[in-house]
C-alpha cells in the first residue's frame, strides 16, 4: 500500500494530569504545532478549553452554527467546552500552535476577560510570545520529566497572559495608567472619572473590561500594594502610611487593610521584619 504524503506537518502531545495536579487550578491537557494545508476541523464539540494561536496565514471559524468569521494571523481561536465549532485555513494553509487546558482557575480567567471576552476569534498584535510559550510546553513533552504536568501547567498561565497582552484592543488608553498614578489621592471614584473626562458608567465599563473589577476595587488594590511596600520598606508609623495611601483615618485604614489581607498592618510589618 502506497502512503500518500500529507500536505501539512504536525507534532502534538497529550497529558493526563491526576487529581493532585488538577489541584493546581490550571492544568495542561495537551499542546501541538501544525503547519500547512490542514484539514477542516469539525463540526465538533470539545469537553475542555483550547487556545489555537494562528501565527501565519488565514482562514475561517464558525461557532454554534453561526456564520463563518474570517481569521487572519496573528489571531487566537478560543474553543470553549460544550460549544460546537468548525474551522479551516484558506489555501495554501496556515501555521498554528495550540494548547488544551482545564481547571478551576479557568472560571477566574474567564471573569477577568482573558479568554476572549466571549469572542471566539481575537485579533492579536503579535503571536510570538504565546507561540514561544507553547513551544516550551512541547519541548518539555519531548524531553520528559517527572514534573511534566506541573511544568506544562505553569506555562499555560504564561500563554494566557501573553495572549491578553497581545490583544489588538489591549492598547493603552491611559485610563488604568491615570488611575494608578492618582490612586493614593484622597478622592472618590466619581472625581477620578471627572478628571479623566469620562462618565462614571463608562469608567466602570472600561476598568471592568481591562481588569475584571470595579474602579473602586482597582484603586483599593493599588493603595494596599503601596501600603505593603511602605510597611515592609520603611519605619513610618501606620498612621503616616495610611495618609500616604489616601486615608486620613488610620483606624479605617487598619480595618480595611485587615479585612483585605487577613492581618492588621502592624502584624504584616512584624512578619516582614522577623
Amino acid at each position: 500500500m502506497r502512503m500518500v504524503a500529507q500536505p501539512y506537518r504536525q507534532w502534538m502531545h497529550y497529558l493526563t494530569p491526576g487529581p493532585a495536579h488538577r489541584g493546581l487550578g490550571l492544568v495542561c491537557l495537551g499542546a501541538g504545532h501544525q503547519d500547512g494545508a490542514l484539514p477542516t476541523v469539525g463540526p465538533r464539540t470539545m469537553q475542555n478549553h483550547v487556545a489555537v494561536v494562528v501565527t501565519e496565514g488565514g482562514g475561517w471559524f464558525a461557532e454554534a452554527g453561526g456564520a463563518p468569521v474570517e481569521v487572519a494571523a496573528p489571531a487566537v481561536l478560543w474553543l470553549r467546552p460544550g460549544v460546537r465549532h468548525h474551522y479551516a485555513p484558506h489555501a495554501p494553509g496556515w501555521t498554528e500552535w495550540f494548547v488544551d487546558f482545564t481547571g478551576s482557575a479557568v472560571a477566574a480567567y474567564t471573569e477577568l476577560g482573558f479568554l476572549g471576552d466571549g469572542r471566539p476569534v481575537t485579533p492579536l498584535t503579535t503571536s510570538e510570545p504565546a507561540a514561544r510559550a507553547i513551544g516550551r510546553i512541547l519541548q518539555a513533552c519531548r524531553r520528559g520529566s517527572p514534573y511534566l504536568e506541573v511544568e506544562t501547567s505553569a506555562v499555560v498561565h504564561e500563554v494566557l497572559v501573553a495572549l491578553r497582552h497581545a490583544r489588538v484592543d489591549e492598547g493603552p488608553d491611559g485610563v488604568l495608567e491615570t488611575l494608578a498614578r492618582d490612586a493614593c489621592l484622597p478622592i472618590p471614584v466619581a472625581e477620578h472619572a471627572r478628571r479623566l473626562g469620562l462618565p462614571l458608567a463608562e469608567l466602570r465599563r472600561r476598568v471592568r473590561r481591562l481588569t475584571g473589577c470595579s474602579p473602586k476595587d482597582y484603586v483599593l488594590t493599588i493603595r494596599l500594594n503601596q501600603a505593603k511596600d511602605l510597611l515592609a520598606g520603611t519605619d513610618l508609623p501606620v498612621a503616616a502610611v495610611a495618609r500616604r495611601v489616601g486615608y486620613d483615618d488610620p483606624a479605617y485604614f487598619t480595618r480595611l487593610f485587615t479585612r483585605r489581607t487577613g492581618m492588621p498592618p502592624s502584624e504584616f510589618r512584624a512578619e516582614r521584619f522577623g
